[in-house]
């Protein structure tokens, strides 16, 4: 048995080396080769617009107004006769440094500190179906899970309308994220960071919205857009099977009871130089607990719910009069109202009722959609509960992030017939508070600060 894993961990490993150096031979050829590659795959080939056209810095997933009406209209938009099935690959290499060593590796085969990885290798489906019917579907593998997966999935059909002097737009979503239908890149499925580290501590609560319900429901909703202004969209989300929910190497973490119900609006308006927004969101889920089987496979439990109730206020600004300076600034407020019936009951919580309130704030510059900057502030406090949160009773956790960004193509002037695309990001993340303490978060002398994490990454797209 154990001669058995000791050859297929070699095998692995083997693999993921050879994985490796072929990515990084990849980006040097690519880095060496600047006048042959450009843009985000297969929405760029289908367009023939370079990147920058849709994405603020050439390179996604942050939306300028063309790339907003583009989503909106289904993925729909197309350029020539081309009919070649819309696929693209991305792949991301990363590196993780946290300024103290973990107290246990963050996963299997990894150690307690300095870490590469290849993080995502993901496959795409995404464009054009029919006229008016388009997909973003996303399968991904991680070094990580060692999994391959079902990721962003999203089918969209979209119309246009005028009536009585105005006019407008209207679609549905099937999509598997409450938030991922958004444009406007402050819900959670969607906000900066747009890369970030999976092999670093992260925050130890946060509202449901914020990937509670990822990749574990399938949802529909139903959207307009009036004069390029208001925006609202409607809708719910129910539960997948456990079953389902293997096949495509998702966790179950519980049923959702019934429908939950999605719900946002957004009011925009152009102004000198670019576009202001502002709106809500509301999500509001009953959730059971899981257990296992007798052959260790997640399962619903029958008895009492959680409640969450999860209410957002956002805003965005861009500016982009030019293709030399870019500016944006980006900022969401959820305030989540729980009632823990079933985690009460099963001894996880001290108390029924808690709040989550989160706070997430950034600010980018990009000088020629090519070197870019951006500053980030996050803020996550809840109510007491010593069950909850183990250690300091509370979940409070502030801190920051910076980031350095080089996208050297994705713009007009790249080679005409789009086929790659590339960021190169260093990130630092660094914490004033986790998890309730700034001193000994952990019982073992940790510092918040210990957890500031380096996460440099190369991110490619084909």
């Amino acid at each position: 048995m154990n001669a058995g894993n000791s050859t297929r961990h070699g095998t692995r490993t083997n693999a993921l080396t050879v994985i490796h150096r072929l990515l990084l031979a990849m980006l040097a050829w690519l880095v060496l080769h600047p006048a042959s590659v450009q843009a985000v795959p297969s929405f760029a080939r289908q367009t023939k617009q370079p990147c920058a056209t849709c994405h603020i810095g050439g390179f996604g997933p942050q939306l300028t107004l063309f790339g907003r009406q583009f989503k909106l209209l289904g993925y729909t938009m197309k350029v020539g006769d081309d009919t070649k099935i819309p696929l693209s690959l991305m792949l991301v290499e990363s590196f993780t440094h946290t300024r103290k060593a973990q107290a246990d590796p963050p996963a299997k085969g990894f150690s307690r500190n300095n870490n590469t990885e290849l993080q995502q290798a993901s496959v795409f489906l995404a464009g054009r179906i029919s006229e008016h019917l388009g997909v973003l579907a996303q399968a991904t593998y991680s070094d990580s899970s060692g999994r391959l997966g079902w990721d962003n999935m999203e089918l969209r059909y979209a119309r246009t309308f005028k009536s009585a002097g105005h006019s407008g737009l209207w679609g549905l979503s099937l999509n598997n994220n409450p938030g991922l239908s958004d444009v406007y890149n402050t819900t959670p499925a969607w906000q900066f960071p747009y890369m970030s580290p999976d092999l670093a501590p992260a925050a130890p609560a946060q509202p449901i919205l914020f990937g509670g319900l990822a990749g574990r429901v399938v949802g529909a909703s139903a959207y307009a857009q009036i004069d390029s202004a208001w925006y609202v969209e409607a809708g719910g989300y129910r539960s997948l099977s456990p079953a389902f929910l293997r096949h495509v190497n998702a966790d179950f973490t519980g049923r959702l009871a019934g429908i939950t119900p999605y719900a946002r609006m957004a009011y925009s308006r152009n102004i000198a130089g670019g576009n202001v927004e502002l709106g809500g969101i509301l999500l509001s889920a009953r959730k059971g607990l899981a257990g296992t089987n007798a052959t260790g496979n997640a399962v619903p439990l029958a008895g009492p719910t959680d409640r969450y109730r999860d209410i957002g206020l956002d805003a965005s600004y861009q500016h982009v009069d030019s293709s030399t300076h870019v500016f944006t600034v980006k900022a969401l407020y959820v305030d989540e109202h729980q009632r823990l019936d079933a985690t009460y009951a099963a001894g996880g919580a001290e108390h029924r009722h808690n709040t989550l309130r989160s706070l997430n704030i950034n600010g980018s510059y990009w000088y020629r959609n090519t070197w870019g900057v951006t500053l980030g502030a996050f803020s996550n406090k809840g109510s007491a509960d010593a069950l909850l949160y183990p250690g300091t009773g509370r979940p409070d956790t502030n801190g920051g992030v910076i980031e350095l960004n080089w996208n050297p193509f994705g713009k007009a002037d790249s080679w005409s017939a789009p086929f790659a695309n590339l960021r190169l990001g260093a990130q630092y993340t660094f914490y004033t508070r986790f998890g309730g303490a700034v001193h000994n978060i952990d019982g073992a002398g940790r510092r918040a600060s210990d957890n500031n994490t380096m996460f440099v990454y190369a991110w490619l797209a084909l």
